[in-house]
């Protein structure tokens, strides 16, 4: 892994010099764009809207548009806009993680101690797992400022970036509908069939099967055949009655 990210934690007068690597991996496949025609790889130029020409990489330059016109914003500019935050990722406070909204989670930064056997980083490890307690900081990553979960795995302290709430959009728009009725027993029947099917959290389980299929079909292809297809299984009621179709879920095995 390679870091994307060097500066430090800080939580009340204690600072500890980290090192962020980012802790996903995707696991989609990689697809290059073809010309249908000759199958020669598509290539993107930046180029340049009044010349028609390629402009090199180390010529191009961010603007901010104003008035018709862009102000040129250069890197000591983003770092000047939050000279802290661009070095340092401070806890602001703790929070119980189970108060967090799954809807603000991003994206998640493994820390790494800049120095061997860092006391403070084992020690803030340890505190958040006995007060079960995570931090929530702010920092400025790539020019932008992220909202953030600290919270530790294992022995690790995990960066997890969140959203701020004003990117969360309203559900006032929705038409939900506020005069539906729920009866008792459906509601009764529908608690058991959240019991019957409640388990232990294990991601471990579950595995990205859409790419292991696509693959068979891509190497199937290579070969000038074709991969055999899995036939789709729906499971439907037999009625529309909302009662009768929890209980027929109710009573059909789990898996089947």
């Amino acid at each position: 892994m390679r870091s994307i990210w060097k500066g430090s934690l800080g939580f009340g007068l204690v600072s500890i010099p980290v090192k962020l690597y980012s802790a996903i991996q995707s696991s989609s496949l990689d697809f290059d764009m073809l010309d249908g025609r000759d199958h020669a790889r598509i290539r993107y130029q930046r180029v340049n809207e009044n010349t028609h020409k390629e402009v090199p990489y180390d010529k191009i330059v961010k603007g901010y548009k104003l008035n018709d016109d862009y102000v040129i914003v250069d890197e000591h500019d983003f770092e000047d806009a939050a000279p802290e935050k661009s070095k340092v990722i401070e806890i602001e406070s703790f929070v119980d993680i189970a108060d967090v909204n799954p809807m603000f989670y991003e994206t998640s930064y493994y820390t790494e101690p800049d120095t061997k056997n860092n006391k403070a980083y084992a020690l803030l490890v340890q505190a958040l797992i006995k007060s079960k307690k995570s931090g929530l900081a702010r920092f400025v990553l790539r020019n932008t400022e992220s909202l953030c979960i600290i919270h530790p795995v294992e022995n690790v302290l995990v960066v997890t970036r969140i959203r701020f709430a004003q990117e969360i959009r309203s559900t006032g728009d929705l038409d939900i509908g506020d005069d539906v009725t729920v009866s008792k027993k459906e509601l009764d029947v529908g608690l058991a069939l959240i019991k019957q099917y409640s388990e232990h959290f294990d991601v471990s389980k579950f595995k990205d099967e859409y790419n292991d299929e696509l693959l068979k079909i891509i190497m199937a292809k290579s070969k000038g055949k074709r991969a055999t297809i899995k036939k789709l299984k729906p499971h439907q009621a037999t009625g529309d009655d909302l009662y009768d179709q929890l209980m027929q879920s109710l009573n059909t095995k789990k898996g089947a």
